[in-house]
């Protein structure tokens, strides 16, 4: 599978719009066909440079194999338009939350999970809780780094 966006390139810098310093929406994604066998995906993004841990911006779960982009701007609500059920960040809010980054330059990790099975977990799992429930249900994944400095 490949991810990419049209907001922002592979190692590139995302736009102020889909930060907390702009507009704090998702920036649009889209992907190639997931693998044969695929029930659903599943997006974690997160912030591996945050001090003390990595900060989960971002956890959408059970979403069709179909689905092949999310427009940017998805709206925070628990279960999307095409399926997808929105998990809790650490914001402690459901949906996407943008780099907020308290100093130096943050990547962000979008990654994209191909599943064998529907999760099935309520609205606003965390990222604790979507990792465990897909162990071992892992088809194959995908990610997309992106970098962001606040000025």
């Amino acid at each position: 599978m490949k991810l990419e966006s049209d907001a922002f390139a592979a190692d590139g810098l995302i736009p102020q719009r889909y930060t907390c310093d702009g507009e704090n929406i998702s920036p649009s994604l889209h992907w190639d066909k997931p693998p044969d066998l695929t029930r659903s995906l599943v997006l974690i993004v997160d912030d591996p440079d945050a001090p003390g841990k990595t900060f989960v911006h971002w956890v959408l779960y059970d979403l069709p194999p179909e689905t092949h982009k999310l427009p940017d701007r998805i709206a925070t609500q628990p279960k999307l338009f095409n399926g997808g059920i929105q998990g809790t960040n650490d914001f402690g809010r459901l949906g996407y939350r943008g780099p907020c980054p308290p100093s130096g330059t943050h990547r962000y990790f979008f990654k994209l999970y191909a599943l064998d099975q529907v999760l099935g977990l309520a609205p606003g799992a965390t990222k604790a809780q979507v990792v465990k429930a897909m162990q071992d249900h892992v088809l194959g994944s995908v990610e997309l780094m992106g970098r962001y400095a606040r000025h």
